[in-house]
């Protein structure tokens, strides 16, 4: 009986607690954004188990023409602003949520050392027998990534002194078996150069030596000290190409694939056009339900899918007045009514509706066309009406259904959208609803400052 009674109390998904609020949220790679009404915020668990988090300052929409803010037009700004923003939050997390491979190296070498890695063969948890040439070859390998780099001179009183103790010490026979995992010590076998050597010219006033050697020593180590300031993992030309695709992917997928179908099942659109709309916004939201569940199949996507589940319990668990904590969020379901989800199914029924209204079969019919032509001239149309579909959905799943979220109409309404979310959301650790709740966390104390300055 205490069982049934702790499941009643728990809040459906539909259901908003009290407290009503603007934050919304997106899920990243290994991590959350929040988005209030003064600034967003990330936190992205790291490789090795820490967090990193951080905030941003939003554009003032203070500055933005009174126009945009008109029915339709704000949801098309709305839309473009979190895509921009998405990507920016997406940057920052693929920057924390990947180790650096000379780090992996190292730690890989370092368990070598100590015994605590198989060289041939999988890691099991337990300690394993590493021969003495392996961990001689492994301790090289990380004493090598472990110093700095040396001049010519270095190197090669280096060479001499390990060549002398090589002879005391017996030298290393090269083994492709144990060590092809090692760069440093394979390039020593081939006989490979590390370094790229600058060729100076000589002085004339100071003989064959190179001219300021001081300064060549100091430019050969600015990428050096450069090389604590972290590069990015994707810069801004790797997100605007993987913007550019994701959107020639989605026409393709959404928009082209469903139209090249329903052709083949119906004939031309001019034939039949309100079967042949019906049958291509079938096929539309088919194949979206179907990408969804395939990619959702992948192990980086099913572990975003499980922060996206953080996110709406967090969002929940702030709705209901309760402290943000992992346990308290723990109890809610991982579907959110304000879910993009929604949007997005609410944004295929409503292409649908006006794609069938447009007579676009006139259209064909006063210009004389048919075949290729028409079938592109219905592509074009169907790309430049998809603004006019995101103002409409917006409109509905964001303002109206938003602010009346116990209307039962409200929940006929979005009910294909909540369903969905069982594909795009799983069930969170606590580790990923401490990203969520960090990430809440820096959205509401921004916030909560701005009011006590105006107090």
């Amino acid at each position: 009986m205490r069982i049934e009674s702790r499941r009643s109390r728990r809040p459906k998904a539909g259901q908003d607690g009290k407290r009503r609020t603007h934050i919304g949220g997106q899920a990243l790679i290994e991590g959350v954004m929040m988005r209030g009404k003064l600034n967003w915020a990330v936190a992205v668990r790291e490789p090795d188990g820490n967090m990193h988090s951080e905030e941003h300052p939003l554009s003032k929409k203070g500055k933005r023409a009174a126009w945009l803010s008109w029915p339709l037009v704000r949801g098309c700004v709305a839309l473009v602003d979190s895509l921009v923003l998405g990507y920016k939050a997406l940057e920052i997390a693929a920057n924390h949520a990947f180790a650096d491979e000379d780090e992996e190296a190292k730690d890989v070498a370092e368990e070598v050392v100590a015994g605590g890695l198989c060289v041939d063969g999988e890691f099991d948890g337990r300690a394993c027998v590493v021969s003495e040439a392996d961990q001689v070859c492994a301790g090289e390998a990380l004493k090598v990534a472990d110093e700095p780099k040396k001049s010519e001179g270095d190197s090669a009183d280096g060479a001499s002194a390990g060549s002398a103790s090589d002879e005391d010490e017996g030298e290393h026979t090269f083994s492709w078996k144990y060590d092809f995992g090692r760069p440093d010590t394979v390039i020593d076998a081939l006989g490979a150069q590390r370094t790229l050597e600058v060729v100076t010219e000589p002085d004339p006033e100071n003989g064959n030596r190179a001219s300021k050697p001081a300064k060549n020593a100091e430019s050969s180590q600015e990428p050096d000290a450069a090389d604590g300031d972290d590069e990015p993992f994707f810069g801004k030309a790797e997100m605007a190409i993987s913007l550019v695709m994701g959107l020639v992917l989605g026409i393709a997928l959404f928009i082209f694939l469903p139209a090249f179908a329903s052709n083949v099942l119906v004939g031309e659109y001019e034939t039949a056009p309100l079967a042949w709309n019906i049958v291509d916004g079938v096929m539309r939201v088919a194949i979206f339900v179907f990408y969804v569940w395939l990619i959702g199949r992948m192990k980086d996507i099913k572990r975003m899918f499980s922060y996206h589940g953080a996110e709406h319990k967090t969002i929940h668990c702030y709705e209901h007045g309760l402290e943000l904590t992992p346990e308290n969020a723990r109890s809610f379901p991982r579907l959110h009514v304000r879910c993009g989800t929604a949007f997005l199914i609410m944004v295929m029924i409503i292409a649908i509706l006006v794609y069938t209204i447009i007579p676009l079969n006139l259209l064909i019919e006063g210009w004389g066309i048919s075949g290729p032509a028409a079938f592109a001239l219905l592509i074009v149309v169907r790309i430049a009406l998809m603004p006019l579909i995101a103002g409409i959905s917006y409109e509905i799943t964001v303002k109206w259904a938003g602010s009346h979220p116990e209307n039962p109409l409200v929940k006929v309404v979005l009910w294909p959208g909540m369903q969905m979310q069982r594909l795009t959301t799983n069930e969170p650790d606590d580790e990923m609803l401490e990203c969520a709740i960090a990430a809440m966390q820096r959205v509401l104390e921004r916030e909560e400052r701005e009011e006590a300055a105006r107090a």
